[in-house]
Formats: structure tokens, sequence, C-alpha cells
């Protein structure tokens, strides 16, 4: 399970220390896909073919399924980490969570997240601002 945050710097090409935590967890072949909320998702191989498959179970003439498993199949890459820990990460999806340098490497339960260190700092924070509200939403829903 992957908990917890840590800031890490993005390297002239493109690679990223993952954190010494996580890489334990993440032996052998990676994926790295765009996320949601303009970030990048970094699964286990194995984690993200359990996610994709329950993408495809999902009713294919439902344009809803197909656009979700587009967004996250199109520009997803596998990868492994280096002998220094490190993913590379290219530049369509750098772009697409609009990671330059500074990048906050946050563990979201099965998989990783990376986020533009100043980005992940608003998201959080306007979070903060709401989380009890939403947390009772939710708990009114059954979910929580």
């Amino acid at each position: 399970m992957f908990l917890g945050e840590y800031q890490h710097v993005l390297d002239a090409k493109g690679r990223l220390s993952l954190p010494v935590k996580y890489r334990a967890e993440m032996t052998g072949k990676l994926v790295v896909a765009k996320g949601l909320g303009e970030c990048l998702y970094v699964y286990s191989a194995e984690e993200y073919r359990a996610f994709i498959r329950r993408l495809m179970e999902q009713d294919d003439f439902d344009p809803r399924f197909r656009q979700v498993r587009r967004f996250f199949t199109s520009g997803a890459i596998e990868t492994e980490l280096d002998s220094a820990g490190r993913i590379s990460l290219p530049a369509n999806l750098r772009e697409h969570a609009r990671l330059e340098k500074e990048v906050a490497v946050i563990g979201n339960g099965n998989r990783i997240e990376l986020w533009d260190a100043a980005r992940w700092a608003a998201y959080n924070g306007e979070t903060a601002e709401r989380i009890e509200d939403v947390a009772r939403e939710l708990a009114e829903l059954g979910i929580l």
C-alpha cells in the first residue's frame, strides 16, 4: 500500500526518483498513465491490468466507458525502475501533469500519483478546506 507524500525533482532527461519506501512494492514492470486532476498515476503492471480489466467489463456501446478507457490507456507506458530507482517520463505524460521540476510523489493506496508540487499544494489546500463537507456527504450516502 502506498501512503505518504514526498518531494522529488525531475531531472533534465525527464527521470524521476521514486521514494525508497515505494520501490519495494514497485518491482518489475510499472505502468504510468494519465490521471485525473492533471497528475500521473503509477501502478504496478498487475494492479494496472486489474484496473483496465474492470473498465473493459463495461459496455463498449456506452460512449462514457469508451472515453474513460481511452483516457487511461492512450498515453500509458510500461516501464521499470532503473538501477537508481528512477522512472523515465515521456514528454506527453509530463505535459499532461504539467511536470517541470519540483514533483510531489503521493501515495494513494494501490497507486502512486505524480503532481507538479505547486499544483499539489493548491489542490491539497482546497481539499482540506472542504473535506468535512465531502466526508459528511459520503457518509450520508453510506459510503463512509
